[in-house]
């Protein structure tokens, strides 16, 4: 019998044959993990106990949307909820809502947007305070979909958005961190976004602010991990919310509650979820099967698309 012929001096057709063979078969391996982690998480699994991290959920950003439905879930575990946002109208109106679930609220008015001088504010309010979970949900994305030099009141929106998506995230870690250390036991959601998977055109800052969170998280995790610690980054495709201007949820674009109920189950299971089976799909889609030129390419198609129609309303509306 004959030895095999090493890789090499193997006819071409026949090495294109057998690397097409491996490609397959890995990504058929692959597939099938992602899958089954797919299931043991939004089939089977139930994510971690968090009323037994504190007494208390801090959430920023709670008047509306994710923020509010977090708020809203965390109650019903019977956390008492502090609520942090600028409009304390909204804030009070929250809070009543909260208030059937019969745990404690606390209310905080600040304005993320302008910059280190809130935090003192916060910490102040914040004093003595068992902190199980803190939710950093506060953010904002443009009005609509834009080139980058293109943005309205850019210079303005530079410094917003950085203090809103990004500091808000450091500082609110770097004062509540510590006590959770201390108590050896705590959860930090992150609030990112599907946008930080890959990088989206027209949508360029805020893409790569969430890109920042969603490094922050993993990372922060990797640190605190063996101190009692869950960080999660939760990067949620499109939800029916204020900020997306979506206004009837669908099953691939949910409620806030439907999004929210459904993230807070893979607390503990994931350090990065997309929170929401929908979700979990398109995101394996778009980063495991869609090579990334393609999907920036037609998220800049799609994000055009939205531009020129929110620049038509604008025109009509002017005329």
């Amino acid at each position: 019998m004959g030895s095999a012929l090493p890789l090499g001096s193997l006819p071409a057709a026949e090495l294109f044959y057998w690397l097409g063979v491996a490609t397959l078969t890995w990504l058929s391996l692959k597939a099938a993990c992602r899958l089954l982690s797919g299931a043991r998480v939004f089939v089977l699994g139930a994510g971690v106990e968090v009323g037994r991290f504190g007494r208390w959920a801090v959430v920023t950003g709670a008047t509306d949307g994710i923020g509010k439905a977090y708020a809203k879930e965390l109650a019903k575990h019977g956390m008492s909820i502090v609520l942090i946002s600028r409009s304390q109208e909204k804030l009070d109106q929250v809070a009543k809502e909260i208030k059937q679930f019969q745990v404690e609220t606390k209310t905080i008015t600040v304005d993320f947007g302008e910059g280190a001088e809130i935090y003192k504010i916060i910490e102040a309010g914040l004093a003595g305070l068992e902190i199980g979970v803190l939710v950093n949900n506060v953010g904002i994305s443009y009005n609509y979909p834009e080139y980058f030099l293109d943005v309205p009141d850019l210079d303005n929106l530079i410094n917003k958005m950085l203090n809103i998506n990004i500091m808000s995230v450091c500082k609110m870690t770097r004062m509540i961190l510590p006590a959770m250390v201390e108590r050896s036991k705590g959860i930090i959601l992150n609030v990112s976004s599907a946008s930080a998977l890959y990088p989206v055109p027209l949508l360029t800052l805020y893409s790569a602010t969430k890109t920042f969170v969603d490094f922050f998280s993993q990372a922060l995790q990797a640190e605190y991990k063996s101190k009692g610690i869950i960080v999660q980054s939760v990067l949620p495709f499109f939800v029916a919310t204020k900020l997306s201007k979506i206004r009837k949820p669908t099953l691939d674009k949910p409620s806030p509650e439907t999004y929210v109920k459904a993230a807070l189950n893979t607390v503990g299971l994931q350090t990065q979820t997309n929170g929401y089976l929908p979700h979990a799909i398109l995101g394996w889609i778009t980063t495991s099967l869609l090579p990334v030129s393609l999907v920036i390419k037609q998220s800049m198609k799609m994000n055009q698309g939205l531009r020129a129609r929110h620049l038509k309303k604008l025109k009509e509306k002017g005329d």
